[in-house]
């Protein structure tokens, strides 16, 4: 692909990501234009002296669907560079960090936070419970003679079950009620009630993580040879390694705590992307970043619109929609290869 048709490709994604989150607010059971929703956002920065709109509708554009569609584009953002960040460390192509064991070790810090009355600290629940996980999953390839692609992902396989494993018996032993079916909910993915301070925890995780692990595009494109190669480039490995595992780790931590256990976003988006921008990071970290963030925007809005009043969990979408997908992208590899 040509410099000129990757930064017009670039544009592109970032239009198709903005009409994607106007249209996305206008989809629900009160019908709301584009013009009404641009309306609203205007009043709310100071742009206009009073709402265009009635006190219902510009509560329901500014107070339910805007900040839920921010929130899911942002964790389609953070679990699509996460799972970039682990295939290219890993050099697995299966990797990502729901199979890694990252997104079940949040989830269960995250569970154990809230069923110790630790709600407001659930997001540092999770990012201690992925750490932890991570952690242990490289410990163990390494007990098994080394952390190579394959072991790492057998590792992480069987931290993700031990830590599921442990969070279901927190929510067996210790929810009740209806406490017991909304961590449930949660868990199998679940973005509704959406508040702003979401969306600035959301923002706050990307302002942090994502100039990282961008800059270190070029860096990581050393890593296709293994560890030695990239050695050899004057990387230094152990701390490049480390600074993007933490980063990995707060990023899915964070999108864990307040979205669920959402798998496939971070598997699937960076070898979709791959097939067009080709292997070089510093092209592919970006892409993958805002095609996770509209696809997770349209899961979500699939998720809340399409059976109406109820509302299915997001990961049940994104495991639909990725499984076929991630089957079609492994069919045109084996075209090419």
């Amino acid at each position: 692909m040509s410099a000129s048709l990757r930064l017009s490709g670039f544009v592109g994604l970032w239009v198709l990501l903005f009409a994607s989150a106007v249209i996305a607010v206008t989809l629900g059971p009160a019908e709301i234009s584009p013009a009404e929703v641009w309306a609203v956002i205007f009043h709310h920065l100071g742009l206009g002296s009073e709402s265009p709109v009635s006190r219902l509708r510009d509560a329901i554009v500014w107070e339910l669907r805007l900040p839920r569609v921010i929130v899911a584009a942002g964790v389609g953002a953070g679990l699509a560079l996460a799972g970039t960040v682990m295939q290219a460390l890993t050099r697995n192509p299966l990797a990502d960090p729901y199979l890694l064991g990252l997104s079940s070790g949040a989830a269960l810090g995250a569970v154990l936070f809230l069923l110790s009355g630790l709600a407001l600290l659930m997001p540092i629940g999770a990012f201690v419970g992925a750490l932890g996980a991570l952690a242990l999953a490289l410990g163990i390839a390494h007990l098994l003679g080394g952390a190579t692609p394959s072991r790492a992902i057998l590792a992480g396989i069987c931290i993700s079950a031990l830590a599921s494993a442990a969070t279901s018996f927190l929510i067996f032993w210790s929810a009740t009620g209806d406490s017991y079916r909304e961590i449930l909910s949660w868990l199998m993915g679940s973005l509704s009630g959406s508040l702003w301070s979401d969306v600035g925890l959301v923002a706050l995780a990307l302002g942090l993580c994502a100039p990282i692990i961008l800059m270190a595009g070029r860096a990581l494109d050393g890593f296709a040879f293994g560890e030695v190669a990239a050695a050899s480039l004057g990387i230094d490995v152990v701390r490049l390694r480390w600074t993007l595992l933490g980063a990995t780790a707060l990023l899915t931590g964070v999108m864990v705590a307040i979205g669920g256990a959402i798998g496939f976003v971070g598997l699937v988006v960076p070898h979709a992307v791959r097939l067009v921008t080709g292997a070089r990071h510093r092209h592919l970290l970006p892409w993958s970043m805002l095609v996770g963030a509209i696809v997770m925007l349209w899961a979500d809005t699939a998720a809340r619109s399409l059976f109406d009043p109820r509302e299915l969990p997001v990961g049940i979408v994104t495991a639909l929609v990725g499984a076929p997908a991630f089957f079609l992208v492994l069919l045109r590899y084996r075209r090419v290869t």
